[in-house]
């Protein structure tokens, strides 16, 4: 357990801050002289030591500090909604036997969920709630335009420790189901998380058991105890919302004298060794604390799954519920969805798929709310982004964890890798003989909300005029599991091209006379499994631009408000073009050593073999 005494913790925590900066910050600009010129000056180390900045020029955003305020000052306003919708809540009362929160219990549930997943004070430094990453104008995906621009995995609390992926949009991920493994179709469906390891196991509600991550992530929230998130939860206003909910009692826990200490020292820090349970609290205690952080997850998928975040608003539903007709171009994009693009194999709409030229579903919806998702885990083909910022974390911060050791050795295998237990642990030993079929694959997320953007920039596309030849404000999002595409013209033209202009080069290194993303795609990061029901669709431009404007139809909020949208602050952006947006900060990708054997080692090695 961890160390009694709070003098002693406090001396380790400052000699790690003091001591392992100055080396750490050194060999990162040794490791990293070949790179880039000097590490970058924004923001400024000195003027923090306790911050983490292995970072080459331009990775981390030179407005990432004014970004993060804006964002903060945004979450505080949706807190305080819910805070103050709570505050005017009728008495919640249990009725029945079992017992049932009753009347307004939904409402209750809702709302406890809601001020967890704004509660900034969920997170190690006090500074990071879970909508950080993920806000409402985007579809709850990330909300700033210039990380998403670059470095695309956001920082976490303790800046500026990245998380490994983008951020995943969280509407409609409720309704997965739990992860399985069918044996007729070879293939999982179900789980959370891009790679699946939210599995469902214990809560059956995968999307529960992801909420349950990131707090203890080192490269987000990062306590070092899941015990912390329920001892914050014990000192915040709304305790006895949580209490009404799931029992009196339920947060009653002896907390040691250094708990604060405890939980305001990141995870991985080395004064914790190997320890995940450093909060020294007794047996019945620990139950206590495990059941709330379950009950906290519970709570969030909750809220996750109420008409506030995923209400089933769209254009698109008001098609199937014949209130909207289709425009010619989004009836056009929604013919080439189901038939010549391929996309409804995956993102089911709840109709037939039409690969023959010239037939017509004529029957009615199969599914009147359609998730646009199979739930399955694909390799795309995508290839290395060098702007993610784990590559360069290989050196100790100032508390002494390093995040990537392998540095860009490292080769993310998605469900392969979970597989494997080498991200997650896999809870069932029968599935990890299928990892080598699953190397590169991740989940098929939803085409809902893609397109969704504050209602100031009402486009992600880069380069749009309006009738009068006005520049139409945009939002700058990043797309699929590493951030690589930067817009849904790219998405669209990378499905339908990605064979037709694949080059043996890495992102940044695509040939003279060639553009990349229009007529250059670098290779896959993960070469192995490679999904080639796409690649080489033969779409015309116009056709993918009728797909992006389907797409479009498929954002919430279009026949009722969508809940917190209007908090955006921050500016929208014009000009440009949506075919190559974000390529003015493409990086060059450094010659790559052979992948880690962590991540390509363990058995059973990927077949065939990932350089």
């Amino acid at each position: 357990m961890f160390l009694h005494g709070v003098t002693l913790f406090e001396e380790r925590v400052v000699f790690l801050k003091r001591g392992l900066w100055v080396s750490a910050l050194a060999a990162s600009v040794l490791s990293h002289a070949a790179f880039a010129e000097s590490p970058s000056p924004e923001p400024d180390a000195s003027a923090n030591p306790a911050q983490y900045l292995p970072y080459p020029e331009g990775i981390i955003p030179s407005d990432v500090d004014a970004e993060t305020d804006r964002i903060r000052s945004e979450i505080r306003v949706a807190f305080q909604r819910a805070m103050d919708e709570w505050q005017g809540l009728d008495p919640i009362k249990r009725l029945g036997n079992p017992p049932v929160l009753a009347g307004n219990g939904y409402q209750a549930v809702g709302l406890l969920g809601e001020l967890l997943n704004y509660d900034e004070r969920i997170s190690v430094k006090e500074n990071q709630a879970c909508a950080f990453c993920h806000m409402p104008y985007t579809g709850f995906s990330g909300p700033s335009p210039s990380i998403n621009e670059t470095m695309s995995a956001y920082p976490g609390s303790t800046h500026f420790r990245g998380a490994d992926r983008t951020p995943m949009r969280y509407t409609y991920a409720s309704r997965f189901a739990v992860l399985q493994y069918n044996e007729t179709q070879g293939d999982f469906y179900g789980g959370n998380f891009w790679d699946g390891r939210a599995t469902g196991l214990l809560l059956q509600n995968p999307n529960a058991e992801q909420a349950t991550d990131p707090p203890v992530s080192a490269g987000e929230m990062g306590f070092p105890d899941i015990a912390c998130i329920v001892f914050r939860i014990s000192q915040a206003e709304y305790r006895p919302l949580f209490e009404a909910v799931w029992g009196e009692g339920s947060l009653d826990i002896a907390w040691p004298e250094e708990a604060e200490e405890i939980c305001e020292t990141p995870a991985g820090a080395t004064v914790f060794g190997d320890d995940t349970e450093p909060l020294d609290i007794s047996a019945t205690d620990r139950l206590i604390a495990t059941n709330a952080f379950d009950h906290w997850g519970q709570s969030v998928s909750f809220f996750q799954s109420s008409p506030r975040v995923s209400p089933f608003s769209s254009k698109f539903d008001a098609f199937l519920a014949g209130d909207y007709d289709l425009s010619d171009d989004e009836r056009a994009g929604y013919a080439l969805f189901r038939g010549k693009g391929n996309c409804n194999s995956c993102h089911l709409d709840g109709m037939s798929t039409l690969l023959e030229p010239g037939t017509e579903d004529a029957g009615n919806a199969g599914d009147a709310a359609p998730l646009f998702t199979d739930e399955t885990y694909v390799n795309l083909g995508l290839p290395i982004n060098p702007r993610l910022p784990l590559y360069y974390e290989d050196t100790p911060d100032p508390f002494g964890f390093t995040p990537n050791p392998d540095g860009f050795a490292l080769r993310d295998l998605g469900m392969g890798s979970f597989l494997r237990s080498v991200n997650g642990v896999n809870p069932n030993a029968d599935w990890t003989k299928h990892a080598p079929v699953f190397d590169g694959a991740f989940q098929t997320v939803t085409a809902r909300n893609a397109a969704m953007a504050p209602l100031d920039c009402p486009t992600t596309e880069a380069g749009r005029v309006d009738a009068d030849g006005n520049p139409v404000p945009f939002f700058q999002k990043s797309f699929f599991h590493n951030g690589y595409i930067k817009s849904l013209k790219q998405l669209v033209h990378f499905y339908n091209t990605r064979d037709t202009f694949a080059y043996p080069v890495t992102s940044g290194n695509c040939p003279a006379g060639t553009t990349e993303k229009v007529d250059c795609w670098p290779m896959p990061e993960v070469p192995n499994n490679v999904d080639t029901t796409v690649g080489d669709l033969g779409l015309t431009g116009e056709e993918e631009d009728q797909l992006v404007a389907f797409l479009e139809t498929l954002t919430d909020g279009y026949t009722t408000h969508y809940r917190n949208r209007d908090v955006f602050t921050g500016e929208c952006r014009t000009g440009g073009s949506a075919e190559t947006q974000g390529n003015e900060l493409l990086l060059a990708t450094p010659d790559l050593p052979p992948c880690a054997a962590a991540f390509c080692g363990v058995p059973p090695l990927p077949d065939p073999a990932i350089k």
